[in-house]
């Protein structure tokens, strides 16, 4: 082995976008990547005081970046909103998918607009920022895809087929993208968060927060950042040869 491998984890010169970047793992995500000296467009939809405060850690930290909002389940909003990021900064070398949402109940009683809420968000929303951003990497003929996933996507969680389905079709997708963009030199993965302590752990009692941990060999939730280091990881020049692959960050909960 030769070489310092630190300068591979530089992006400098990177421009990043990073849907549902305001809050959680998303933030988490935008923040690494600022660090990594990437210029990060915080995507958003309706949370505009939570990105501003992310583009203001950003900017607080030394990083640059701007806010990037537009609704991912609405194809010309996408169409819109990554026209407007390009014509200010010409490309996008790095897209994470990481918008989602839930809306979680039994089978039968689940609505269609529940059904088709989520899948419009966590999986077609993907598709369409995927097809408008892979345009400008497959001119340049370089570009990082990470989709962020679920393990609800691979074991599945009773009370959440919408979410399940759609973080199931999410890695599958990934996949066939993978296959399709690596002659132009585009990588696709994707990183599979398991029990992840951003936000929801505030609503829980102390009592549901070890009950949880039980569940998980590492006994402890994990945190936005790890997730978000796995993103950067394969984001940077220390991944070239990985793509198609889901980086399950679990704390062993799913192996």
């Amino acid at each position: 082995m030769t070489g310092d491998p630190l300068p591979a984890l530089s992006l400098v010169g990177k421009t990043a976008l990073v849907t549902g970047g305001s809050r959680g793992i998303g933030r988490a995500v935008s923040l690494a990547l600022a660090q990594a000296r990437a210029f990060v467009a915080v995507n958003y939809l309706e949370a505009e005081d939570a990105a501003q405060a992310a583009l203001a850690q950003i900017k607080d930290q030394g990083g640059n970046g701007m806010l990037a909002p537009f609704d991912v389940s609405d194809p010309q909003s996408v169409e819109q909103g990554t026209a407007k990021l390009l014509a200010q900064r010409e490309k996008i070398d790095i897209l994470v998918n990481n918008a989602g949402i839930t809306c979680d109940g039994l089978i039968g009683r689940m609505k269609d607009a529940d059904w088709r809420r989520v899948m419009d968000t966590n999986l077609s929303g993907a598709f369409y920022v995927c097809r408008a951003v892979s345009k400008t990497m497959i001119r340049n003929r370089s570009g990082r895809i990470i989709n962020v996933a679920s393990t609800a996507g691979e074991a599945g969680n009773a009370g959440q087929v919408n979410y399940s389905a759609s973080k199931a079709g999410l890695i599958g997708f990934s996949r066939a993208l993978a296959r399709e963009l690596a002659p132009r030199n585009i990588l696709v993965n994707v990183v599979s968060p398991g029990i992840i302590s951003s936000g929801v752990s505030d609503k829980l009692t102390e009592e549901q927060v070890e009950a949880i941990k039980i569940h998980v060999p590492l006994r402890r939730m994990g945190r936005p950042e790890d997730v978000a280091w796995a993103v950067l990881f394969l984001c940077s020049g220390m991944s070239d040869y990985i793509t198609g692959q889901v980086i399950r960050v679990n704390g062993g909960l799913y192996v």
